[in-house]
Parts: C-alpha cells; structure tokens; sequence
C-alpha cells in the first residue's frame, strides 16, 4: 500500500502549479515520484511508491507555495548566485550588461540570433565545461523532443531551435552525477530556478553545473499546441514527426515565421504561417496555468539571459536577433571576446529599450500578476510568495485579464474533448471574441487617458 502523500503533490500539481521541471523526481529520497504526461498534455510528476515526507521534493520546486526565507523568491536567490553582477533593475533582476544582435557563425541554423548556440559552443571549446544539457529531437517516441546530453560540439549543434513542447528534466538528472565533468544547462526561467534551488541543498550540484543559460519565455506550452498546429496543415496525431516551431523566412520579417513537420507515414513536410493561425501567445492558448504565476520574465538566475530581439529595427530581419543579458564575469567575457573578433554583431541596448522589447510580456506576468493572484485565493488555491503586491491595473485591464485566463483554461477543455483543429476553431471563438474586444476596449481607454493627461498640462 501507498503511504504518504508527497509534499510536491499534495501542494503544487493538486493546485495546478506544477510546470514539469522534473527536479522533485531527482531529490525525492525514497524514489516516490516519477513524471507521466496528465490528461492536458503536460508533464507532472506522480506517486508511485511510499513517500517518507521529508520534503525534498518541493524544497526544489520553483513554484513552492512555502519556501524557506532564504530562497523565498528570485531576489534572494540572486544574491546568493549573481555576486559578480553590478547592476540591478526591478524588472530586469541583477545584471552586468544588456545587447542585441546575433551570432555571425549561427544565426541561420536558429530560431533567431543563434547567441545561445554560440555560448554553448564556446563553452565546449574552451573546456570550460564537458557536457551541455538541452532539448533535442527524441527518437523513443514518448514524445517529439527531449532534454538530453551533448557532449561534443556535433551533437549539440542538433539543439539548437526553439521548441515549444513540453519536456522535463528528470531523466537527465538521475544520470547528472554519474558525469565525469562540469556541466551547462539550458532552461525557461522556472527550470533555471529549480535548479538553483537543488544547489542551494547540494554542494556536489553547485559544482558541477557551472552555466547556466536562460530562455526568455512566454509560457510553457501543452503538447496540445504542437498536436492543433500539425492538425490544421492536414497531419494526424500519431503522424506527426519533427515539428519546427520556428521556420524562419529571410525576405521577410522577425515574427512572420512559419510552423512546419514531417509526415512520418507519407515523408509529406507541410508548414503553415503563424500569422495565419493567428495570435497564439497574447491569447495564452494552451499555456500552463502555472506560467500565469511566475514574475521572472527575464530568467533572472541564469549566468546569461537570451530572447527574441522584439524591437525597432531588429524586428524586421527575418534572419532573427537576440536581446542579450549577462549576469555573471563568465558571461560578459564570451560576449566581449566574441564581439572583439567579429563572431558577434551586437549593439549594447538600454534598459528602456530591452523592456519594450519584452512588453508584452512585462504586461501580462507584472502588471497583471496581483488580480490573477487574488483571483486565485479567491478560489481558495495556493499561490507562491511574488514580489508585485500593488494591483496598479485598470477596470478594464482586469477585465482583459479574466477573459485571459478564461481562454487558456477552456483552450485545454476543448482541445481535450475535440482533437479537432476546425472545432476547436468553432468552440474558442467565443472566448478570443470577447478577449480581443475586451483588449481593444483597455487599449482605447489607455489611450483617452494619455490624451486627458496630455490635454491637462497644457
């Protein structure tokens, strides 16, 4: 019999908080936790043996609903890990500097600037470390692609596109101290911390991971995503091979990209514009609920940060470009070195324009943050400590904010019980409609204020 409920459990995935890191597994001690794919298509972690309850688990977990005071948020964890930064921003987090452009060697073969391929590589190169753990094509068929180790410049260089699927990185860590070396790891904010979290508890992990490298993320996906975007160019569920996120095109601009894969029973490769399908971030479609609790846009405890350039010019290169933050001395001299001989075209960026380049997303995970928070006690959930307390948003922002949160739920619901992309088409209109006219209607409100403010100070 099955005794003891862990912690992680009980106050994280029954709370629909968990985001599928997968460290909790590594850390249970009595090997109670193994991850599974849940019914929406995210990765959870579940019970599958006696618990001793010691609370291993959730003391890594980056969404912990009662973290110790050392570790309560990013900020603590940055003064223990970012010592060498010198420069520190509400919204930014503690950094050195902050670039954007992209790699001269990498840029064609990545989903944008190909600077984080160039980090990896040098890092490779130099000895710095001798492994590199990040996502890449998975050929056990449990699912499309999957964290993994390279360790050789060759095998890491088949890692190095966006994939907007969800994976985990249990497995990779019940191997990671049986390697002989200093590793690097790739990872989404909440991935970044949870390992951060592990080396605070573990002098052996804290040494041997000596990079870190953090995505700018706008939210983990279901594998919902991948299933209606290969659905509505014309391939099923169980043939779809190798999907690509991001297919760029070079005559035309940054976000005009296109989603494409392989048809594994005919070698059919179809692909569709993102544009077509229409706005599938802003919407929050098929995201984690968990990403809608998360305040670190910009991966703050990561050595380097890296994002899409979404700004004036770089926007309208359809080669792709990277907004780039460094956080540690390592860091900073890879991007100097690179820009001082030529393997790097980057322009040093200010922090008011590195935030609009994330606006959106400043939007949405800052500004929004307290009523989600609120609405969500409301409903007697569970919510991690978060450093925005002041709700400084509108009626109407509010409003936008429920109807966000509504589409995401109903986005799983439906997909869920259709399967079907021209359904699910049918059934979410409903919920965009009021979304996008609730989004116009603050956008207009927004604007009347600016003008009365304007029409004040003449």
């Amino acid at each position: 019999m099955i005794k003891n409920k862990p912690k992680v459990i009980d106050l994280v995935v029954n709370n629909d908080l968990c985001i599928g890191c997968g460290i909790c597994v590594y850390k249970c001690p009595t090997k109670a936790l193994d991850v599974k794919t849940n019914d929406f298509g995210f990765i959870t972690p579940e019970q599958i043996s006696s618990c001793d309850d010691n609370g291993s688990c959730i003391r890594v977990c980056p969404f912990n609903v009662f973290p110790a005071d050392d570790v309560r948020t990013e900020n603590e964890l940055s003064q223990i890990y970012l010592k060498e930064s010198n420069k520190s921003h509400p919204k930014i987090g503690q950094y050195k500097d902050i670039y954007a452009g992209y790699s001269n060697n990498y840029r064609s073969t990545s989903s944008s600037g190909g600077i984080g391929t160039y980090i990896l590589v040098k890092l490779l190169e130099k000895g710095i470390v001798n492994y590199v753990i990040s996502v890449k094509g998975n050929d056990d068929k449990s699912g499309y692609y999957k964290y993994a180790i390279s360790s050789n410049i060759e095998e890491l260089l088949q890692t190095s596109k966006t994939r907007y699927y969800p994976v985990t990185l249990s497995e990779v860590f019940s191997n990671i101290n049986t390697l002989d070396g200093k590793v690097a790891i790739v990872g989404v904010a909440c991935f970044i911390k949870s390992i951060r979290l592990a080396q605070h508890s573990d002098p052996v992990l804290k040494n041997k991971i000596q990079f870190l490298v953090g995505i700018i993320c706008g939210g983990v996906k279901s594998n919902f995503f991948t299933e209606y975007l290969a659905d509505k160019i014309g391939d099923e569920k169980k043939y779809i091979k190798k999907p690509n996120y991001r297919i760029k095109d070079f005559n035309t601009s940054a976000g005009n990209y296109s989603f494409g894969c392989e048809n594994s029973e005919t070698g059919e490769k179809k692909s569709i514009r993102m544009r077509e399908v229409g706005d599938m971030w802003g919407t929050g479609l098929f995201k984690a609920n968990a990403c809608d609790f998360c305040d670190d846009v910009t991966t703050e405890l990561a050595d380097i940060s890296i994002g899409d350039a979404w700004l004036e010019p770089y926007v309208n290169d359809g080669r792709g470009d990277n907004v780039i933050v460094t956080r540690s001395n390592l860091a900073q001299k890879m991007i100097m070195d690179g820009i001082n001989m030529n393997q790097l075209t980057l322009d040093i960026l200010s922090v008011e324009r590195f935030l609009l380049s994330q606006k959106g997303s400043f939007n949405h995970r800052h500004t929004g943050l307290p009523f989600r928070v609120k609405n969500a006690k409301n409903k007697g959930m569970l919510v991690p400590p978060k450093r925005i307390q002041k709700d400084e948003s509108s009626f109407f922002f509010k409003i936008v904010q429920y109807f966000r949160l509504r589409t995401r739920s109903n986005s799983l619901k439906i997909w869920k019980k259709t399967g079907d992309s021209k359904i699910f088409d049918k059934m979410i209109k409903k919920d965009l409609s009021l979304l996008k006219y609730a989004t116009r209607l603050n956008h207009k409100m927004m604007s009347l204020k600016a003008k009365f403010k304007k029409y004040k100070k003449i």
